[in-house]
């Protein structure tokens, strides 16, 4: 991922300007923030969930769905707007999700979601932003 050219690039210093502390550790350290500590977990109002890193679209609030896991879980993203790779730590094989238009780490994707994708993107709260449908 670090040599995939994204469309929005910052500088460490510019993302570190842009982004809480928590966010930074979770975006682009690729930490995981504490299950059941993000506002957005609860968010029901309808609308799209967006990048914090970028602003970019990611998830609208329709395909949001209460996993149990303490996480904002989705059935699917916005076309086009999140791409995988595999990750290997921890000593596991996982599908890590990111931004597709800055790179930023969202979470990661497990095979156990609800129809009609069957898959749960499990995704940090502080990588999200919330924009509600006025």
């Amino acid at each position: 991922m670090d040599a995939h050219a994204f469309k929005v690039t910052r500088t460490d210093a510019e993302w570190r300007a842009r982004l809480t502390p928590e966010q930074y550790a979770v975006m682009r350290l690729h930490g995981t923030e504490r299950p059941g500590s993000c506002a957005l977990l609860h968010e029901t109002r309808q609308g799209t969930f967006t990048c914090a890193g970028c602003d970019s679209p990611l998830f609208e609030a329709t395909l949001k769905f209460e996993s149990g896991t303490g996480w904002p879980s989705f059935n699917d993203p916005v076309p086009g707007s999140v791409e995988n790779t595999t990750d290997t730590s921890h000593g596991m094989v996982r599908t890590e999700c990111h931004c597709a238009t800055c790179g930023s780490h969202l979470g990661h994707v497990f095979p156990d979601g609800p129809p009609p994708t069957g898959l749960r993107y499990c995704i940090n709260g502080v990588a999200l932003n919330f924009l509600p449908v006025e």
